[in-house]
């Protein structure tokens, strides 16, 4: 049998980059007609998807994947129908490649500013195999190519997944090079794919901590750090024990991601035990760990010492650690210096705290006395397509949506 050929991954970016081109003149109506096909065929195919979904599964629990990443992995036809709706939500929105905006407060003349796509974006992650058909739809939708990447935990259903798109692209006579599934073996690696001179226009990692850090640090190309989790709350002396239960226990009910899910709380001296107490034991019985600084670990047993390293580092579980702070003051400088920065939460019936805490958190996302929970749905108040969050960068902060999919070029004329 002869072998199989070599992947090239200089072509199939160059293969990615012309299809980019073709994608960014593609008529709005077409790129909709693109997206209501992936939908109907997901639709066709979607127990073909969910078997492939079986067996990484099965490979994942002997290769010892965490819980989070087998909960991230794991598809249910009420997540793919789900996704149907939501990509025939997007080929229902307006072309945002027509907007038009006012040109830059720096250019003293008349014209606009127009959309354009970004070009080739690589998509890098571990788990979530519905995600890339969501980012597909994203980025036909934004007239951009995709080159995908993902773990060896998603083997099968990637493959299954590539096979969709491709039928798409098909079905309305494009190349298949528009989506592009890049091997999960060590070659090439993620360095190859995020290094050098590759005619690649956006990285967007997701998945654990591990896998984004290991993408940015690598990464000579523009890229978006997602974050998830090590969201903080502040529980000022006056806010209702009941709000900060239940603010916590809805932002760890992802779907399947809990992105915004509280993991910190910190608390002034002046919060009674009567109220910890409470509010620890409802938690327990909800399935969470809890954990604490020194000075809690050390009145009470039950609390597990949270380590130094802990309070900046998200831990993608139900686990919740309190540490006690002198005031409001200390905890917005604590929670500047260790949380993710991309939604951050306070609890307080105060006025004044809550004028305090907006202007002094630097957060792309801020929750007073409201749950910080993110869901994906396909339509509804407070819906949103967006996969992820990022901290404040030099791209859209906070939600990680069409507009990062998308770059302007100004237009100036003669007035």
């Amino acid at each position: 049998m002869d072998a199989a050929p070599r992947f090239d991954l200089n072509t199939t970016v160059h293969q990615a980059h012309i299809a980019s081109q073709k994608l960014a003149t593609l008529p709005h109506l077409q790129r909709n007609q693109l997206l209501q096909c992936l939908a109907q065929i997901l639709q066709d195919r979607q127990d073909d998807l969910l078997e492939a979904n079986t067996m990484d599964l099965e490979v994942s629990r002997d290769l010892a994947i965490p819980a989070s990443v087998l909960n991230w992995l794991k598809l249910a036809p009420e997540r793919l129908q789900t996704m149907g709706l939501m990509l025939n939500r997007l080929a229902a929105m307006p072309d945002p490649l027509a907007m038009m905006t006012q040109p830059s407060a720096f250019i003293v003349a008349s014209g606009y500013a127009q959309a354009t796509p970004r070009g080739v974006i690589s998509f890098i992650y571990e788990a979530f195999p519905d995600l890339a058909l969501l980012l597909a739809g994203m980025c036909w939708k934004t007239g951009n190519a995709l080159l995908l990447k993902g773990g060896v935990e998603t083997q099968h259903s990637n493959q299954v997944v590539t096979e969709l798109l491709q039928a798409a692209l098909e079905k309305v006579d494009l190349p298949e090079s528009c989506v592009q599934s890049i091997p999960c073996e060590r070659t090439p690696s993620i360095g190859d794919l995020v290094s050098g001179e590759l005619p690649i226009d956006l990285v967007i990692p997701y998945g654990r901590p591990s896998l984004v850090q290991q993408v940015v640090q690598q990464s000579t190309l523009p890229t978006v750090t997602s974050v998830m989790g090590n969201c903080y709350l502040f529980w000022s002396d006056s806010g209702s024990t009941e709000m900060a239960r239940s603010m916590i226990i809805n932002s760890h009910q992802g779907a399947p991601d809990a992105v915004n899910a509280i993991e910190k709380v910190l608390l002034t001296p002046n919060i009674k035990q009567s109220r910890l107490t409470l509010l620890w034991s409802s938690l327990k019985e909800k399935g969470f760990e809890l954990r604490g600084d020194a000075t809690l670990a050390a009145e009470f047993p039950e609390l597990i010492l949270a380590t130094k390293e802990e309070w900046q580092q998200p831990y993608l579980q139900k686990i919740v650690a309190f540490r006690v702070v002198d005031d409001l003051a200390d905890g917005l400088n604590w929670i500047n210096r260790h949380s993710s920065h991309h939604a951050d939460c306070l609890v307080t019936d105060s006025y004044q705290d809550s004028q305090q805490f907006v202007q002094g958190i630097n957060s792309a996302h801020i929750f007073v006395n409201t749950s910080p929970q993110f869901m994906r749905r396909s339509s509804g108040p407070g819906g949103s397509l967006a996969f992820s969050m990022s901290p404040v960068n030099s791209f859209a902060p906070g939600v990680i949506s069409l507009d990062t999919l998308m770059t302007s070029k100004q237009i100036i004329q003669p007035a």
